[in-house]
């Protein structure tokens, strides 16, 4: 593993004892080492920044890089049912958001695929959630895939990226998003 340090030339101090991240105080090494590891997150929205990273103290000699603002998911349907992809809770700060979703649907026995660059807007009141005008999309589909179809909705005070799958076909979905916030 690397480390990091200061030379010794011109009366330098030696190894860096300590790095600040931007929040849970100053990471020290551990046998000399400081572990720098990278995480997701999006489950702790009042530490959201808006560029999307920050650091933070992982404990004894590790500082953690954390992707904020970032939304993952996975499903599969089988056959013309819905499942839902990603659920997001939008929690007690009324406020906007801006998400963008990366969708793809792949089923393997044909082969057909299709993929989706999806941009929707939602707003709460903190308790309940609406979706503001049409979600829109750029899709790129297999034409016999046309009949598979996505839709980002409001559900209670959460936003759900929903697909619908095609009748006698197993699809597997995944999906990256991410959004920005205001309030």
């Amino acid at each position: 593993m690397s480390q990091i340090y200061k030379t010794s030339t011109g009366g330098g101090s030696g190894p860096i004892n300590t790095l600040t991240p931007d929040q849970g105080g100053a990471v020290s090494p551990v046998g000399n080492n400081i572990n720098v590891l990278t995480t997701g997150s999006s489950s702790v929205q009042s530490q959201d920044f808006a560029n999307g990273i920050r650091t933070i103290n992982g404990g004894a000699g590790e500082l953690d890089v954390r992707l904020t603002n970032r939304l993952q998911g996975t499903g599969s349907t089988v056959g013309a049912t819905t499942a839902d992809i990603i659920t997001f809770s939008l929690g007690a700060t009324p406020g906007a958001y801006k998400f963008f979703f990366n969708l793809v649907g792949f089923e393997a026995t044909t082969p057909m695929a299709g993929g989706y660059d999806i941009d929707s807007s939602a707003r709460t009141t903190g308790a309940a959630a609406t979706i503001i005008s049409v979600p829109d999309a750029d899709e790129d589909e297999d034409v016999a895939f046309v009949p598979a179809n996505w839709d980002v909705i409001a559900s209670g005070n959460n936003v759900i990226l929903r697909v619908t799958g095609i009748a006698g076909f197993t699809i597997d979905w995944s999906a990256v998003g991410y959004y920005v916030f205001v309030s």
